[in-house]
């Protein structure tokens, strides 16, 4: 017999959901809304997509989201010194090509 000293864990109150606007963050976000009842806030990172960012905006208000819970963080620097010139460094390759390397991070 297993047994557990942990206490049943409480719903949470608030999520940080890491949203793209895509199929898949979409239905996790109405799930968490409606599984767990909680205030979800929306966290969106500019890679540098550029025309996709006010559609997530405007399905995260859609459905149900905050003006003010919805965040979309210019992170295009970081993302090119942190990431993209160390691949460049490294000659990293996805299937023989640098190009696909560079793509799959920003999906």
């Amino acid at each position: 017999m297993i047994s557990s000293n942990t206490a049943p864990q409480k719903a949470p109150k608030k999520v940080v959901l890491a949203y793209s606007g895509g199929l898949d963050t979409s239905i996790i976000l109405k799930w968490l809304q409606t599984e767990y009842g909680c205030e979800v806030i929306t966290f969106t990172a500019d890679l540098g997509q550029g025309e996709e960012l006010e559609p997530a905006r405007a399905k995260a208000e859609m459905l149900g989201i905050k003006p003010e819970n919805i965040h979309i963080e210019d992170l295009r620097e970081e993302f090119v010194r942190d990431f993209v010139f160390p691949m460049f460094r490294a000659n990293a390759q996805y299937e023989g090509c640098i190009c696909w390397a560079l793509r799959l991070p920003a999906r």
